[in-house]
């Protein structure tokens, strides 16, 4: 379990991905895991991109985790309402933050400015590694669904 300290460190650190090789956006029912360290190289997180609809070609997660299990960033596009804890409903796309005591169980609107349009899965996909502090982000090639 994390404190919200550690959480709020974590969230703001820059990072960089081990690779800066192209990545293949996922298509339709596949995933990618992207691994990015902070600069220093002593913190580890794992960047998921992955498309699990069938139905809604448009649906998409991606997540930012922590030593591979603590889910600190979700971002969900065209997904299901979600309830938070208090019952309050948050409409997708939502961005999901690591909150301590709740993990990643409290959704918030997209932050104003950080997202263009959510339904470019690939630009939000550079949104997203930027939102998660990521510097340099190297070509992404979509994918052809």
């Amino acid at each position: 379990m994390l404190t919200q300290k550690q959480i709020d460190d974590l969230l703001v650190v820059a990072k960089k991905l081990k690779s800066m090789e192209r990545i293949d956006f996922p298509s339709t029912g596949s995933s990618i895991a992207l691994d990015a360290t902070d600069t220093d190289g002593r913190e580890i997180f794992l960047i998921d991109v992955q498309r699990k609809g069938r139905i809604k070609l448009t649906k998409c997660t991606y997540q930012e985790r922590y030593h591979s299990t603590e889910i600190l960033l979700r971002l969900d596009i065209d997904g299901p309402i979600h309830d938070n804890p208090d019952g309050e409903s948050i409409p997708c796309p939502h961005l999901h933050i690591y909150k301590e005591g709740f993990a990643a169980k409290w959704a918030y609107p997209l932050p104003v400015g950080k997202f263009g349009d959510t339904t470019d899965l690939v630009r939000t996909l550079i949104d997203f590694l930027k939102y998660c502090g990521v510097e340099q982000v190297p070509d992404i090639q979509r994918s052809a669904i």
